[in-house]
């Protein structure tokens, strides 16, 4: 039996007894909940404990949560949306993409250039794209926040990517069915595969590189694994993931109307800026350690982005053509991507 449905019969037990309403509206309720990264990382430290504390602040402490990092509660990074779904956990931090094809909708802001590379930004899109177009391939969890992580950055041994040509042959490391099929575009072999696993993949050569964005390429160590770094010019990313922050719909259903207020209040655009704005405070910390390490940093200048720019459009045309609704979805998400973050640079 889980902790609410605990405090649950336990109002239940009381209220039998003849004990009043006001002292059944004082219960308290525990809610546990999981991520896949560690608690120093930009969305546990900026984001998922400050959210915490203000949902307990306001619930006057009558809601608490215990945080796992790393999946210390068990199971893998891909069955985080399932284990909240299912109430093996209360609420945690999923990633659509490490289930590929399951929540199509949710892939229009992960295509190559479309999202930008402010994660604030672009995660307020997402929340509005997610509100007309993903709630129901989303129905089985309650959707706090959405959010996106900032640009996505080559990291590889043996030195930067300087031209598209530099990939051709190299095992790298992607996040998504998105980013995948862009680096096997521009010649490399993509192996899929959670970011926690990046770090060993990378030191036992079983990839030569591959990309993340800054925030977590510190905490993994990558910087000390990899010879050399690649950043995309101009405002928009070589591609980006989609993430949820979200809560068992019986957990959420379990509290009283005052507290589901409270988790209401905290939730929707602000919220999944706020989680986008962690990600970007977490770009931002990290920077100067990947850069100033005296290893080969380089930033492709504006007419090879051009190039690969090129080689994404028929990728991005053909998940539009290909995902239901898809032109609308792509349409929509550029046009909100360009109300927040200006035009196409």
């Amino acid at each position: 039996m889980s902790i609410y449905t605990r405090a649950a019969l336990a109002a239940a037990v009381a209220l039998a007894g003849g004990f009043s309403a006001t002292g059944a509206s004082a219960q308290e309720f525990t809610f546990r909940c999981q991520h896949f990264v560690s608690p120093n990382a930009a969305i546990p430290k900026y984001f998922i404990d400050p959210w915490v504390k203000m949902v307990e602040e306001q619930s006057g402490g009558r809601i608490k949560f215990e945080i796992y990092p790393a999946m210390q509660l068990g199971g893998s990074p891909a069955a985080l949306y399932d284990q909240i779904k299912d109430g093996v956990i209360d609420c945690g931090w999923a990633l659509p993409a490490y289930t590929p094809g399951r929540f199509p909708t949710t892939e229009a802001l992960e295509q190559p250039f479309v999202s930008s590379t402010s994660a604030e930004e672009t995660s307020k899109a997402a929340w509005e794209l997610t509100e007309k177009y993903s709630m129901d391939e989303l129905k089985d969890i309650k959707v706090i926040a959405v959010h996106v992580h900032g640009p996505g950055v080559i990291h590889k041994k043996g030195g930067a990517v300087k031209t598209m040509e530099d990939l051709a042959g190299l095992k790298l490391r992607g996040p998504s069915r998105a980013a995948n099929g862009l680096l096997e575009k521009m010649g490399a072999t993509p192996v899929g595969m959670p970011v926690p696993a990046f770090p060993e993949a990378l030191s036992k050569g079983v990839v030569d590189g591959g990309v993340i964005p800054e925030e977590i390429t510190v905490p993994l160590k990558v910087h000390e694994l990899a010879d050399g770094s690649t950043y995309i010019s101009g405002n928009r990313a070589l591609y980006n993931t989609f993430f949820i922050w979200g809560m068992n719909p019986d957990a959420y259903n379990s509290l009283p109307d005052d507290l589901k207020a409270v988790i209401d209040a905290n939730s929707g655009l602000e919220t999944s800026a706020m989680a986008g704005r962690a990600m970007d405070t977490g770009d931002a910390a990290m920077h100067p350690t990947i850069v100033g390490g005296g290893r080969e940093i380089v930033t492709l200048p504006p007419e090879e982005v051009a190039r690969w720019k090129e080689v994404a459009a028929p990728l991005v045309a053909a998940w539009a053509e290909a995902t239901p609704n898809g032109a609308a979805i792509l349409a929509d998400a550029k046009a909100l991507v360009e109300k927040y973050s200006g035009p196409e640079e």
